[in-house]
Parts: structure tokens; sequence; C-alpha cells
């Protein structure tokens, strides 16, 4: 099969589409036929040799961890799934034309592969970020880089909780927030004082790293109402950073249920053969991302 590699760490460059052997599923996994993969910053911030707390990892490495496909491997162990189901979910080297999920959950109608594939790691840091900063129906969250794939999820669950919600944006993705239920304002010069016209801040999620760790501090008055999952630097402000995944079938669940329901939606921002991840990599390390970006097999 066809997978994309690297064997050194560092910029875009070092990924490679390579010839490689099929993994096959253990105990408690399935294989899937890879339809599309989901582009996650994670997946550059390993390629760069970024230290995340995660497990160390091995050289040549594979590359992605979501995938959208069609089962075709059942391991040992393995119940109400089969052969030829539809599913999405969370695995290794998923930048693949097959890949082992060790999470999964059958794919919502109405969903293409390519939308599938962008929700499993994006939901579970959503619904993992809401948890740790603690942010309550009725109070206000302000989200820092908010039309992304994390910020659209994390927008939508919130709606769905009653919070409120701030989001902060580029210019061009202003209509997009507030079509997800935010408030809206662009970040730039004076955006902490547009935040504070919109209203009072309870809690704060720093999804972009882009440096604004002390401001979020001083508009919700704690440190401890305040979360980053893109500045590695926040624990010396005092910033709890979180880059440790939770529970991915409960995350796969509660998608399954808010796509069903209707309250969870997330745009494909654009797609990409497999051929061209470090395209990919180049623009989701970019930023200004209204959405997802996944790649194709």
């Amino acid at each position: 099969m066809r997978k994309v590699s690297f064997a050194e760490f560092g910029g875009p460059d070092v990924l490679r589409l390579v010839d490689a052997e099929e993994p096959h599923a253990g105990p408690g996994q399935v294989r899937v036929a890879v339809r599309a993969a989901g582009v996650n910053p994670v997946d550059w911030r390993i390629r760069e040799g970024q230290v995340l707390g995660a497990h160390p990892v091995e050289l040549p490495s594979g590359v992605g961890l979501d995938a959208a496909g069609v089962v075709d491997e059942v391991g040992d162990g393995v119940e109400g799934v089969q052969a030829g189901d539809r599913v999405f979910g969370e695995g290794a080297d998923t930048y693949a034309e097959f890949a082992v999920l060790s999470a999964w959950a059958r794919m919502p109608e109405g969903l293409t592969f390519e939308e599938a594939a962008g929700y499993p790691s994006v939901v579970e840091t959503a619904l993992r970020v809401l948890r740790e900063v603690g942010v309550r129906p009725g109070e206000m969250l302000l989200v820092s880089g908010a039309s992304g794939g994390v910020g659209s999820a994390v927008l939508q669950i919130a709606r769905d909780r009653g919070i409120r919600v701030i989001g902060t944006a580029g210019a061009a993705n202003q209509d997009y927030l507030r079509s997800l239920g935010a408030l809206a304002t662009t970040y730039g010069e004076g955006w902490t004082e547009r935040v504070r016209s919109l209203g009072h801040v309870d809690a704060a999620l720093d999804l972009a790293g882009s440096g604004v760790i002390r401001e979020l501090t001083e508009l919700t008055g704690d440190p401890g109402r305040v979360l980053s999952i893109a500045d590695l630097g926040a624990p010396e402000l005092g910033v709890r950073f979180s880059g440790v995944a939770g529970s991915m079938p409960d995350a796969l669940a509660e998608a399954v249920d808010l796509i069903s329901r209707g309250r969870l939606r997330i745009p494909v921002e654009k797609s990409y053969p497999l051929e061209e991840a470090a395209a990919a990599h180049i623009d989701s390390r970019a930023g200004h991302t209204r959405g997802r970006r996944v790649l194709v097999v």
C-alpha cells in the first residue's frame, strides 16, 4: 500500500509517499480501507519533533490519527461491526490506503467520507477542553482562534449546552462564527476591548497559540479558567496546557448524537490527494482555517 511517512523531524519537505506493508487489525481493533484522513495540527507538531507529552515517536514514522473508511478486517474480540461497514474514528498512520483504528463509530447518515474524517480528534479535543476549563451553562466562554476545526466544534457544543460564546477570528470568518451561534470579533490591535464590549468573560480557550495567554488571563481574572491546546509556554504563565487525549469512544458517540440531532456540522474547507500531504501541513500550520482540511485516498 501507499502511506505518508517521515524518516527525520523537520519541515513539510520531510514527508514522503512510500510503499509500505499493510497493517492488520489486532485484538480490539478494526482495519479500514481509508477513504479520507483528517489533517490535525498535532500531525505537523509531531512531524516537527515538538514534545507534546505523548508517547515518543519512533522513526521512520507514519502520520495521521483520524480516518473515515470501509471496514475490511475485524480483530479478535470486536463485536457490532463487520466488513463493509462505513466508520470513522482514530488510529495510527491514517495518511495511508489502509489503517488500523483503535476507536470507531458508524458514520452518521448524510456524511461523506471527507466530512466524517474531520470529526474524531476535533470533537474529542472540544469535549475535553470544555470539561477541563470548567465552563457552565449560562457562563460566557471566550474562544481565541475559533474558526478552525476544534473551534467550530467548541462553539456548537457550547451552544447545545447553554454556554454563551465569544469567538475571535479573522475578518473573513466573522459571519461564519455568527452562523455557529457565537458573538464574533476580530483579533489584532484593540481586540481585548472589543471582547469586553461583548460581555464579561468567565472562561477562555486558546486554540491558536498566537501569544494571547496574558490577555486571556486578564479578561477572565483567573489563570485557572484559561486553557490552551496550542501554546506550549502556557504553564509558565500559570495556565494549563491540554495535550493528552481523553476517551475517544465516548467522544465519537457524542459526535454521532450531535450530528444526528443537527447540532454539529464541521465543513471541509479543502481536500488534498494523499501525495499532497506536505501542502496540507503547510496550509494547516498557516491557520486561518474555516472548518477542516482532509486528505482523500
